[in-house]
């Protein structure tokens, strides 16, 4: 745990965080998981942020639940990770189940139709908004800033341009990127 963080006071504080972190996060919680844990909670460093998305991405299941199960399972054990995993699926459940119901019966309205492909738009520049702010963790990373953003740029431009196949990118350049890192881990340290 890290000394310049502060932590969840209650189970309760865990629920509430994680089930107004969930109301804000349709179309994907990254932006706003980043936001609220490490800016206005502070339970976080940009840099713990990072490292603990780092493993909640390459655990089985939705990327948030593993991270509201770490850390409700560091502050409170078993019943913290129940609180902070109830607190991201009740609220949000049930306002599904109303919006389907709503949404049924307005769905094939060109507004409507309009309105999403707005907010794809809108969900697009929030992503990129926080990767660039992420950005800064990378230059304590032990292959360099220029190389994330190298290994980044070039599967960017092989799927978006190329169009390698995502799974494809991911397993060419997610390889080669943990390879260059564990080789430069290894000489990290040798010195």
């Amino acid at each position: 745990m890290n000394p310049d963080c502060d932590h969840p006071h209650s189970r309760f504080d865990l629920f509430f965080s994680f089930t107004i972190l969930a109301m804000q996060g349709f179309g994907g919680v990254l932006t706003v998981a980043q936001r609220v844990l490490v800016d206005e909670k502070k339970w976080l460093t940009n840099e713990g942020f990072v490292e603990e998305w780092a493993v909640a991405q390459v655990l089985p299941g939705p990327n948030v639940i593993n991270l509201a199960i770490m850390l409700g399972v560091r502050y409170f054990g078993f019943t913290g990770a129940v609180a902070a995993v109830l607190g991201l699926l009740m609220m949000p459940a049930i306002a599904v189940l109303i919006i389907a119901s709503l949404f049924a019966q307005v769905a094939d309205h060109p507004m409507v139709q309009g309105a999403l492909r707005g907010m794809g738009a809108v969900a697009a520049g929030l992503i990129a908004g926080v990767g660039i702010k992420l950005m800064v963790a990378l230059k304590s990373n032990p292959m360099g800033l220029g190389v994330c953003l190298l290994f980044a740029s070039v599967a960017f431009v092989a799927v978006a341009i190329y169009r390698l196949p995502l799974i494809g990118a991911l397993l060419i350049f997610g390889s080669l990127a943990f390879l260059w890192g564990r080789h430069c881990l290894i000489q990290q340290q040798k010195e």
